[in-house]
């Protein structure tokens, strides 16, 4: 039989091709003295399609808490006794934290809010904020995340310049009803495949680590990939307290390597980005094995709901380990 890593080797970093969902269950499966020859494949793949550079990213809330949907890992859902409470920012705050986050070397800013979809009086904010970060930040693309749009939503935000735009399936098809109730895996794709024909980038993906079974995991992946994303954000569950996941453990953090692997060979082309989780799941040094193991992309400075790591740290540990950032068309 031949070993995964040697198929994936010809397929995946010869060729340039994802592996298909069977392929990346032997990947999940691979014994954990595999997991380093994984991840220098992964690390393989992503500089021979991606490049060296690492893109680093700011997000800010314009909306927190106060949200109407049962989302179980959420602690911005107006719906569980969660310590998250609604605010609002407004736009001198945004261009504030939009300049901050260049500032870092970041060259994507996303401006955020707890919300099914955008009313109207949402939508104004961000066409203005838009623009006035466009007009007052050098250096800097904003990318838009608000839920589940509209067609005329989608063309609005287009015609401000949304240069990406971010919405997750969150997990597999076949996990989603275990995750949220109050709207279908099916409405949150739909909004991508709109975002997709709008020629805006797709940033798509989730968290793993909440309760879906290995085999889910593939299933997602393959999933993601069918949108041919730009960029997958990828979470590693932390249980916030008063959530329906509040009790779930964190996950393994050999998994979490696992699944990196896993999801680099299943989309080779793609920013696949550090996001909520990685700290507490994988530790200083499994950020490292991660930056080495397929990952091109992190968010700096602090989540939605939870702290990360000073953008400063991030910044030291990536000239530490030598990484290029990417910043809009060049590198430093």
């Amino acid at each position: 039989m031949t070993d995964i890593l040697t198929t994936a080797r010809t397929r995946v970093l010869d060729e340039g091709q994802g592996l298909d969902y069977d392929d990346l269950i032997k990947v999940l499966d691979l014994p954990d003295d595999r997991i380093p020859d994984l991840l220098a494949l992964a690390h393989e793949v992503r500089v021979k399609w991606c490049g060296e550079e690492v893109e680093m990213e700011g997000i800010v809330s314009l909306k927190t808490g106060g949200c109407p949907e049962d989302c179980h890992f959420c602690s911005q859902s107006g719906l569980f006794e969660s310590p998250v409470r609604s605010t609002k920012l407004d736009i001198a705050q945004l261009i504030e934290q939009a300049r901050q986050t260049a500032k870092t070397g970041a060259s994507e800013f996303c401006i955020v809010a707890a919300v099914k979809g955008p009313d109207e009086a949402l939508m104004s904010q961000l066409e203005d904020a838009v623009q006035q970060i466009y007009a007052n930040v050098d250096g800097i693309d904003v990318a838009v995340s608000v839920g589940i749009l509209t067609p005329e939503q989608v063309a609005r935000l287009k015609a401000v310049g949304v240069h990406r735009y971010n919405h997750n399936l969150e997990t597999a098809r076949s996990y989603f009803p275990e995750v949220v109730t109050t709207h279908t895996w099916e409405e949150r794709r739909e909004t991508m495949l709109m975002i997709k024909d709008a020629g805006i980038e797709v940033c798509c993906g989730g968290i793993i680590g909440m309760g879906e079974t290995p085999e889910q995991r593939a299933e997602f992946a393959v999933q993601l990939a069918e949108l041919d994303p730009h960029e997958v954000p990828l979470n590693f569950l932390d249980p916030r307290p008063g959530t329906p996941f509040g009790h779930m453990e964190v996950m393994d953090g050999k998994d979490a390597l696992r699944a990196i692997g896993m999801f680099r060979l299943a989309m080779p082309a793609t920013t696949l980005r550090f996001a909520g989780g990685r700290e507490l799941t994988l530790g200083d040094m499994g950020v490292e094995q991660g930056l080495t193991g397929g990952i091109n992309g992190i968010i700096v400075g602090n989540y939605l709901t939870t702290l990360g790591r000073p953008a400063e740290q991030d910044m030291d540990m990536m000239d530490r380990m030598r990484l290029p950032i990417k910043v809009l068309s060049r590198s430093v």
